[in-house]
């Protein structure tokens, strides 16, 4: 166990980033290079093992967190890459992409601060790595049932590795040129650089997961003939339908969605170009929505050279503690700061966000490029204009950044699999994952494709859960986790009792 007054003595001390001029000058990882593991180490000591470990409440994978807490506090690193491993398929994505509603969730939190569970989880993540603990885990036989993943993001992955760790012939179907879905485009590479996720998909590889890029299932590649070469598939495409905006002016040049425009700039870091087509270099950019692709943007339009960036969210600024209405251990809306927010303070002095406002329209030149943006304050709770508060900033690249409402519509993938649309504009399915209407036996649908637009370890989650339904669907039974049921909120601290270790 971990030191039983740890958490008495010990402050916590989370991991230093490097500094902002430094990493505003390349993009590598914001913690790339920091010394980690006696910090670390100490920190996991501050773990008190409760009796009710409420951080598995906040975590929907269920991770065990004080047991790999207590492993390195000793340094045994092997036993915690172990029991990392044990409910999450990728713990050096969740370690640097997670918001970490799990240390929300610790009883610490009650009246002190929480452990530092996110930096414990990379370091053990990337210490495993370093001593050569992730080696391939093939299947011990083959049950001869075929299984085809359609998208690449987490959710897919972990369903696939799962899949194929149970003895089943796997193959990952991805429409773009790499594999990765959002992981490889959508993530900046200073939040998770490529080389985590490459290492993944060569240890997949090796497992015997097959993957095939270029592949428009529902478009060039019809579903349902897919469906006709496999005893299963697994609908992991996402929540891709941008939401939109709108207002006069949308139509100008020089107003991008948010997506696209972080596509742009991994693409360059890829090697496809050496200059992205849509920049942020010399312009006034502003963003559109304060959620974290907002943030993503922002980072990257810093490291772009942007003369100066402006992140607006409709929402009114939270406060420093939590809400009556959001008691411990649930997610508090809080105010944060991104490390993108950091950066951006670091060069203008000031938070970039402007809350509590909305875009009215967008004005342009006499070339039709947009030069500038037209807002106005709103009402924090029926977001209606304020009389007399609007004002103009200047605007030469606009990023929408307003998130997704489900599953891309264009091509023929529900239509072809006989999917059906559920109230929220997701793809309907039961509490099996199984998918909705009778119509597509043998169809599960996984991720933000079902779920809507959420949380990497929420994919993750899923994958694995998809996993199991599909494995009983083969087999009739299955010794795969099931972390979570469709629909379920963040599991109770008993929902750990039904993982296994695969």
């Amino acid at each position: 166990m971990t030191d039983p007054f740890g958490f008495l003595r010990i402050p916590r001390k989370a991991v230093a980033a490097r500094p902002v001029e430094e990493r505003l000058g390349d993009w590598r990882e914001v913690y790339a290079g920091q010394a980690l593991l006696p910090l670390v180490r100490e920190q996991a000591d501050r773990c008190m093992d409760c009796g009710i470990p409420f951080c598995h409440t906040g975590c929907p994978l269920g991770n065990l967190i004080p047991e790999w807490n207590a492993y390195a506090a000793h340094g045994d690193w092997s036993a915690a890459y172990e029991r990392l491993h044990a409910t999450n398929n990728f713990p050096e994505f969740t370690g640097r992409l997670c918001p970490a509603p799990c240390e929300d969730a610790c009883v610490l939190t009650i009246n002190a601060d929480p452990v530092t569970i996110k930096n414990v989880e990379q370091t053990i993540a990337d210490e495993g790595l370093r001593r050569g603990y992730m080696t391939p885990r093939p299947p011990e036989r083959h049950g001869g049932k075929s299984v085809g993943v359609i998208g690449s993001g987490p959710a897919g992955l972990a369903a696939a590795q799962q899949l194929t760790r149970a003895g089943h012939r796997v193959v990952v179907h991805e429409r773009a040129d790499r594999i990765g879905g959002l992981l490889r485009y959508g993530i900046p590479e200073f939040k998770m650089e490529k080389a985590h996720l490459d290492r993944r998909i060569e240890q997949m590889r090796a497992e015997g997961t097959a993957f095939v890029t270029g592949a428009d299932v529902g478009g060039a590649e019809r579903a349902d003939e897919l469906r006709g070469r496999f005893d299963a598939l697994v609908v992991a495409v996402g929540a891709g339908e941008r939401r939109e905006l709108p207002v006069p002016g949308r139509g100008l040049l020089g107003i991008h969605q948010a997506m696209d425009y972080l596509t742009c700039a991994n693409r360059v870091r890829e090697g496809d170009c050496a200059v992205s087509p849509v920049t942020a270099d010399g312009a006034h950019v502003v963003i559109v929505g304060g959620g974290d692709t907002g943030s993503d943007c922002l980072g990257t339009a810093l490291r772009q050279g942007a003369l100066s960036v402006v992140q607006l969210d409709i929402n009114p600024e939270p406060g420093p503690a939590r809400r009556d209405g959001e008691p411990w251990p649930v997610y508090p809306k809080v105010y944060r700061i991104s490390h993108a927010h950091e950066e951006a303070r670091g060069q203008a002095g000031s938070d970039p966000r402007l809350f509590s406002c909305a875009t009215l329209r967008f004005e342009g030149d006499a070339d039709g490029r947009v030069r500038a943006l037209r807002l106005t304050a709103v009402e924090p709770e029926a977001r209606r204009p304020m009389t007399g508060t609007e004002r103009v900033i200047p605007a030469g690249l606009v990023l929408l950044a307003l998130g997704f409402s489900g599953p891309e519509r264009a091509g023929g993938l529900s239509e072809q699999l006989g999917l059906e649309f559920d109230g929220r504009g997701n793809f309907a399915r039961d509490a099996g994952f199984a998918a909705a209407g009778g119509r597509a036996p043998g169809v599960f649908v996984a991720g933000d494709a079902g779920r809507g637009q959420s949380l990497v370890v929420w994919a993750i989650a899923e994958g694995r859960s998809a996993a199991s339904a599909v494995d009983r669907y083969l087999t009739g039974s299955t010794a795969l986790p099931a972390p979570v049921a469709a629909h379920d909120q963040p599991m109770t601290a008993l929902g750990r009792m039904r993982y296994g270790d695969l």
